[in-house]
């Protein structure tokens, strides 16, 4: 699977239409869940993808320290519903931990995980850091990994 890590401004429009359409998809739509999804942070993001024929089957985004908290963190982390139970979140995931060590050096690694979706993160070493509660009525956790 190639897999394309780019910043905001290297993001085609194609890509980004792509990207913003899949998380709206799914966090919106899927999870029935109306929030605001656009937050003025993706400028400040790195952004990880991978393709299959033409179509982003499945995103992160890498958030550097400072920019939603002291850590940095991964967020708007999503697969398209057909790939799912692939692996595909696993590899994504590694790569995005590689990264964030090998080019930006943070110490911790911080997410919002969903509560369906820890045993995930637990694989890599994330540990929970909160009591779970409720973002946009659906139950989650701060987990963090120290590197």
């Amino acid at each position: 699977m190639d897999w394309h890590l780019k910043t905001f401004s290297e993001l085609t429009t194609s890509e980004l239409y792509q990207i913003l359409n899949e998380r709206n998809r799914i966090f919106i739509v899927e999870q029935a869940c109306p929030f605001q999804d656009i937050d003025d942070k993706d400028q400040d993001c790195y952004h990880l993808f991978t393709e299959k024929d033409g179509q982003i089957i499945a995103y992160l985004r890498i958030v550097p320290e400072g920019v939603i908290y002291p850590e940095l963190s991964l967020g708007r982390i999503i697969v398209k519903k057909e790939y799912r139970k692939q692996g595909i979140a696993r590899e994504m995931i590694d790569k995005a931990i590689q990264f964030s060590i090998d080019e930006l050096h943070p110490k911790k690694i911080k997410l919002q995980a969903q509560v369906q979706a820890k045993g995930l993160y637990e694989r890599f070493g994330f540990k929970d850091v909160s009591e779970p509660y409720l973002e946009d009525d659906i139950p989650h956790v701060d987990m963090i990994l120290e590197i």
